[in-house]
């Protein structure tokens, strides 16, 4: 019997050492990855992938996060995807703000490997069909 397909996840991220942090950690679990810099691109990449998982940053030079978010909640087609927010803003106000705008989970700048893959894992669980 083949193994199954692996999870996709899509980062979209603007510093590029950064998306390929949280790559490099994503693959050692066994994930497929795709890195994409800024808002703009990422969601032009979403049109050509259906990941099962979107790492979002929020403060980013094109568009900002949120704005992708709020986007991807009025799109039919993604207003189901977890969507997984992971900004250095930290206040209960930015972290508010993320959940309302339609973040699936709100993460902190720095973030640790088992606590990223702890949080995936968890959002697979919980959200996958």
């Amino acid at each position: 019997m083949p193994s199954p397909k692996p999870k996709t996840i899509l980062i979209v991220e603007d510093e590029p050492d950064t998306a390929e942090m949280f790559a490099q950690m994503l693959r050692l679990s066994g994930y497929r990855v795709i890195k994409t810099y800024g808002g703009i691109s990422g969601m032009k990449q979403l049109l050509h992938e259906k990941p099962d998982v979107l790492l979002l940053d929020i403060m980013m030079n094109d568009i900002s996060g949120l704005e992708v978010l709020r986007f991807l909640r009025r799109e039919p087609q993604f207003e189901s995807l977890p969507v997984i927010v992971i900004s250095a803003k930290g206040t209960t106000l930015d972290i508010n703000t993320g959940m309302e705008a339609g973040a699936t989970v709100y993460m902190t700048k720095p973030v640790a490997y088992l606590e990223l893959k702890k949080t995936v894992e968890d959002t697979l669980a919980k959200y996958s069909q």
